[in-house]
């Protein structure tokens, strides 16, 4: 059970980026169901239940929004994934402001409104995982249509999409699902990941924040760190409640496989730091990102 204090802090993010989406959202491009029809283990076809504010508490038929920059100066896709324990998808919070900022450098930008709430039983994540699976398996395969190359396509996921992110980096290799036409031939690889705060990466914490504050703890098993593992920046604030050694795990096991990882860790910084405007020590992390995405030759 949340705190009284984690739930105001949790209404404060919500109150917060919300009136941040209101001043921020543009329509996307264009907007592509996943799967041609029912999504894996679905068996009825439902309304997606999501309010004005980009809030999708109840989806069946996941979807992928795509924005085209104004001035197109690069052909790198940034795939957004939003956060929202697995029970929401914050697209317009966590979503659609991010694809903005990466159309003002120039690069193409998706977001995933993923399925949720959890399921009931099994990986809190594996519908999730299914649909990102997906979702980069539809941008790498239309590339030339959006203006990209398939080899430079990267993934930046918030808290719960920041687990999916490290999920789909590190276990491009393992089928989550069966194949359901052409697409699912394409390679489902990305080419460079950023996950922000991730949630749910360590053995203490696998399914709520940590109890123990991550100490002692290791990676969970469900990230298989493999051969197409590509570069990560991961950036976290060391007041979060799900633990920065998290983060600080994954980078250690980056380095001993040699496969280049940055890491940032901001003083005093929460959970959805980037919701709060007193924590100017870490108001550049997204700019740390882009020079970090340049640094590696994207």
């Amino acid at each position: 059970m949340k705190t009284p204090s984690l739930l105001k802090t949790f209404a404060a993010v919500a109150l917060f980026s919300t009136a941040l989406f209101a001043t921020t959202q543009v329509p996307a491009q264009e907007k592509v169901e996943l799967w041609p029809n029912l999504a894996p283990n679905e068996t009825v076809r439902e309304p997606n239940v999501e309010n004005p504010a980009g809030s999708a508490r109840r989806v069946t038929t996941p979807y992928l929004l795509i924005f085209q920059p104004e001035k197109k100066t690069s052909d790198v896709c940034v795939l957004t994934i939003p956060g929202g324990g697995f029970n929401t998808c914050f697209y317009g919070e966590e979503g659609i402001p991010n694809a903005k900022f990466w159309n003002s450098k120039g690069y193409v930008s998706a977001v995933l409104v993923y399925r949720a709430p959890r399921p009931a039983s099994g990986p809190i994540y594996a519908p999730a995982l299914q649909d990102a699976r997906r979702a980069i398996r539809y941008l790498r395969a239309n590339a030339p249509k959006l203006g990209i190359d398939p080899n430079k396509i990267g993934a930046q996921g918030y808290s719960a999409g920041a687990c999916l992110t490290l999920l789909a980096a590190t276990n491009s290799e393992t089928e989550v699902y069966e194949p359901v036409d052409e697409l699912d031939k394409t390679p489902a690889n990305l080419n460079f990941a950023i996950p922000i705060y991730p949630a749910y990466v360590l053995t203490d914490g696998a399914t709520d924040p940590n109890a123990n504050k991550g100490e002692g703890a290791e990676i969970l098993s469900d990230f298989r760190f493999d051969a197409k593992t590509p570069p990560l920046c991961l950036v976290h604030g060391d007041a979060d409640i799900y633990s920065p050694l998290g983060s600080v795990e994954v980078y250690k096991k980056l380095r001993k496989l040699g496969i280049p990882c940055e890491l940032h860790v901001y003083a005093g910084a929460p959970h959805g730091f980037m919701f709060w405007n007193d924590k100017p020590n870490a108001a550049d992390w997204q700019e740390r990102c882009a020079a970090w995405l340049k640094k590696i030759g994207f």
